[in-house]
């Protein structure tokens, strides 16, 4: 039974944000052991009450315990884990490589937070969405405030009774609500907005983001991919694929969206889906525990409109109940390029296969459309990765498997062009609320030197300025024809400038 859920009132989100501003400037958030401790306290919060969260997904979206644990919690408390690991050496200052010009000012890179952030998280994934940007906020040391779906109405209430019991309040509040809220939200000055959810969302946060001229990341999605050719394994490409296609409703914004399979191994493709369909669901997907809901009717209807308007044959599935808000696993061959299945990003367990030529066509088909957030190769041919890599555009990449680029740390997760920009992950995560900051220090031998820049100018203070501040360019010039011999006078002549220039520091200094 889905819980009633209380809206923050807009009196409270303002107050909510002037006390986290007063946190930032009390410096309360900067120390390494307080961002270890709420830190810690985070991952605690989703170990000690994920039977909580699995009953909660499941009353929002049917959720099997299985994918709550395996794609939301344990991936966040790892995540967590991570950043706790990592915390220092990613505070540390970065000292810059020595240069002529100025390396005497010890040039370097501080790691100061940005200030106040706000995340706004999706229904589909609303742990693992919001929990991610959240530990990059903490990491940073960085106060937030943490909208999340109002879609999700027992997860978002869940999710702000923990906050509130776990972390500290003076930095880290949650809001709820729909459209009035999120625009009170972003009427607000931030310093750091990350959104993830639909691109013409983005665009009205990324809009009212501009007025404040705050930084905005956001997370979009769009119509991703798979690319199979002949070499692949195919049983297993169709297994990974259609896991991908259905794992949460296929309410996934990496999910596979349709796939561009070449002719010579299309029919193999299709009779693999077939036989792994009935592995999947033997009893079918509507009695399955191991299958998903859609969110809510609006959602529901939308994809029921692009199945009645398909054109396209229907393999596999089709069913569905609005009532309970299911839609099976629906599989569609000989799909067109005008097929309503491929007008934009599905976002549902539907999933269409499209016949192509050969490897070149498919490229050449994702290169007609928006930049996707993730692009799927099924191949073992290493010509084949390297020509996807070069000719498309992507957020990420993914060879021989789907979905699970998702989960990793150690490397940044974002997209690129309509499918957003900023990243996540791990040191992304620190990064995006962290801001580096430049400083150097003029020591006062320095002056030596800086002292030739002053008024009156004079000829000979000119030439001592040239000789320091010169830079010969080390490679010929496109279309020259530089001897070896003259490339290596070039550098002789760099290293004379140098050594005449210690000398002359040299002797000064006596």
């Amino acid at each position: 039974m889905s819980t009633i859920l209380e809206y923050t009132p807009l009196a409270t989100i303002e107050q909510y944000h002037a006390d986290l501003q007063r946190t930032f400037k009390s410096n309360k958030c900067r120390p390494e052991s307080y961002r270890r401790t709420q830190l810690l306290q985070l991952a605690y919060m989703i170990q000690e009450n994920e039977a909580r969260m699995i009953d909660a997904f499941y009353k929002d979206l049917g959720r099997p315990k299985e994918e709550v644990t395996f794609i939301e919690t344990h991936i966040m408390i790892g995540a967590c884990v991570y950043a706790i690991k990592n915390l220092r050496k990613w505070m540390k200052t970065e000292y810059a490589p020595m240069d002529m010009v100025t390396g005497i000012l010890t040039p370097r890179i501080t790691k100061d937070p940005k200030g106040v952030g706000l995340i706004i998280g999706p229904f589909n994934y609303p742990i693992y969405c919001t929990v991610s940007p959240l530990m990059g906020a903490i990491a940073a040391g960085c106060p937030c405030v943490i909208k999340m779906s109002e879609i999700v109405p027992n997860i978002s209430a869940l999710f702000e009774e923990l906050v509130a019991k776990y972390l500290d309040n003076d930095a880290y509040r949650v809001v709820n609500g729909g459209v009035q809220e999120t625009t009170k939200l972003l009427e607000l000055k931030w310093d750091q907005i990350f959104f993830t959810g639909s691109g013409r969302v983005g665009k009205i946060v990324a809009t009212a983001a501009a007025q404040h001229l705050t930084p905005v990341s956001l997370e979009l999605g769009g119509k991703s991919p798979v690319i199979v050719d002949s070499t692949a394994n195919i049983d297993v490409a169709a297994r990974k694929i259609l896991w991908g296609k259905t794992v949460n409703g296929g309410q996934t914004c990496v999910a596979p969206d349709y796939v561009l399979v070449s002719e010579d191994c299309a029919d193999r493709l299709v009779e693999a889906f077939k036989k792994t369909y009935a592995k999947f669901y033997p009893e079918g997907a509507g009695k399955s525990a191991s299958f998903g809901r859609i969110v809510d009717h609006r959602s529901f209807d939308r994809l029921k409109d692009i199945m009645d308007r398909s054109k396209a044959e229907l393999l596999c599935g089709g069913e569905s109940d609005r009532d309970t808000k299911f839609i099976a696993p629906s599989i569609y061959v000989n799909v067109s390029k005008e097929d309503a299945l491929m007008e934009s990003e599905l976002f549902g367990p539907i999933l269409p296969i499209v016949t192509v030529k050969n490897v070149q066509e498919a490229v050449e088909y994702v290169r007609q459309g928006p930049s996707p957030l993730v692009i799927y190769v099924f191949t073992t041919d290493g010509k084949t990765k390297e020509y996807i890599r070069t000719w498309t555009r992507s957020g990420g990449l993914m060879v021989n498997d789907v979905i699970i680029q998702a989960a990793s740390d150690p490397v940044p997760f974002g997209g690129t062009g309509d499918s957003g920009y900023g990243a996540h992950h791990g040191r992304a995560a620190f990064d995006t609320f962290t801001h580096h900051r430049t400083m150097m220090e003029a020591p006062r031998i320095a002056e030596l030197f800086m002292a030739l820049r002053y008024p009156p100018y004079t000829a000979k203070n000119y030439v001592r300025l040239r000789l320091f501040a010169k830079v010969n360019i080390p490679w010929a010039k496109p279309g020259s024809k530089l001897s070896l011999l003259q490339r290596l006078w070039i550098k002789i002549f760099g290293a004379g400038v140098i050594v005449m220039l210690a000398a002359a520091v040299a002797q000064r200094l006596k």
